[in-house]
């Protein structure tokens, strides 16, 4: 499997998860549409299966690479949070939103290499990405239920139940990122001798942290406002944006960051 091929699994995960986006908008029962969403999945889970057979690594060391998993998990979230909840425009976001990153992929794909550093060997480092890019995944969710909401206010029936939908998702995704910074803290432990060094991305990864924790407590407060809680979701969201693509074009990142070793 090369990335020659991506297009051809990218057309048909797209195609499946816009039919299950529009069923989910013209019926009230949730097998078709979670099903039509799933099957996307898989395909797209099987391109990067065959990815990884290929490179003989799994595929998380490039930007496009790491696109390539945010792409697959942002469907994901919103499968999950339209069974969960049922909110049926959620489907469309997350699909929308995928596609960009699909979209970047075909036209302006990263060059990728079969040899990981020495650093990025370690068994740690899988499981770090991939449940910081599930974390985005669902923050990046989020964040299109804030702008929704800022949008759309006035005309929101049920406020109470959207809000209760918002502070749930934070709860998962600020624990899955807490998750990814513990899991990153011991392989750079094991792989530099030391657990945080206030490298430039693990100190966005520190405000992207506090950005969410701050929404978290925001919300505890009795007369908190639903706007402001938005509003503080989308800074923390930017500040999250510079923490994964961001740090690679920080002038204090240049050649002294470990995080920068995306290909060119």
């Amino acid at each position: 499997m090369s990335w020659d091929s991506f297009i051809y699994f990218a057309i048909a995960a797209i195609i499946l998860w816009s039919a299950g986006a529009l069923t989910a908008f013209k019926g009230e029962k949730k097998t078709i549409p979670s099903l039509l969403t799933a099957l996307g999945l898989a395909v797209f889970f099987v391109f990067i299966l065959g990815l990884w057979v290929s490179l003989e690594r799994p595929p998380l060391r490039t930007m496009g690479e790491t696109r390539l998993w945010y792409s697959l998990f942002l469907p994901l979230a919103g499968l999950l949070t339209y069974r969960r909840w049922g909110y049926r425009w959620i489907l469309s976001f997350t699909t929308l939103l995928s596609v960009v990153f699909i979209i970047v992929n075909i036209t302006k794909p990263d060059i990728h290499n079969k040899v990981l550093m020495p650093a990025l060997q370690s068994p740690w480092f899988a499981p770090h990405v991939i449940i910081y890019m599930f974390s985005y995944a669902i923050l990046g969710a989020v964040t299109l239920i804030a702008i929704y909401y800022l949008v759309r206010e006035s005309k929101i029936s049920n406020k109470g139940r959207l809000m209760a939908m918002t502070d749930n998702l934070v709860y998962v995704g600020t624990a899955l990122i807490t998750m990814g910074m513990l899991m990153g803290a011991i392989w750079a432990k094991a792989a530099w001798g030391h657990y945080w060094s206030w490298d430039p991305k693990e100190t966005w990864a520190a405000a992207t942290w506090l950005g969410y924790l701050l929404y978290i407590h925001y919300r505890l407060r009795r007369k908190a406002s639903n706007k402001t809680s938005m509003y503080i979701l989308i800074i923390a969201f930017l500040m999250l944006q510079i923490c994964w693509v961001g740090v690679n074009y920080l002038p204090s990142a240049q050649g002294r960051s470990v995080h920068t070793y995306t290909m060119e």
